[in-house]
């Protein structure tokens, strides 16, 4: 069973990952950038679903650090932020993001999204 790592601050959304998940993938959860850092290192999951707006450290900063180790760099990294504004996704891409969804999350484009880098 594929590992995911879910790095969400707030309860409803991360709730709401899980019971869309938690029958496919086993799931790791972190609420902020920092414990996803130490997640990440412990679990190596295959997948990591990030938002950007967390506590203690920020997704971006927790992406780039990920990217930046030379253990954790190839495990991708898909955001999923509120936050759509213009430039957004190309800053989210240059922070070492593989891929990039809004909220609230489309059910069918996480899958298909699921499916491109996990294959399942």
């Amino acid at each position: 069973m594929k590992t995911i790592l879910i790095v969400e601050d707030v309860e409803l959304n991360r709730d709401l990952l899980v019971q869309l998940l938690r029958d496919d993938y086993r799931l790791v959860l972190a609420g902020d950038g920092a414990t996803a850092l130490e997640k990440a290192a412990e679990t190596r999951p295959d997948l990591v679903l990030m938002d950007l707006s967390l506590p203690r450290m920020d997704g971006w900063e927790a992406t780039r650090r990920m990217k930046e180790s030379k253990d954790l760099a190839a495990i991708p990294v898909i955001v999923l932020t509120a936050h759509a504004m213009s430039g957004d996704e190309e800053r989210a891409r240059v922070s070492g993001c593989d891929d990039f969804l809004t909220k609230p999350i489309d059910e069918d484009l996480l899958f298909a999204k699921l499916m491109k880098y996990l294959g399942h």
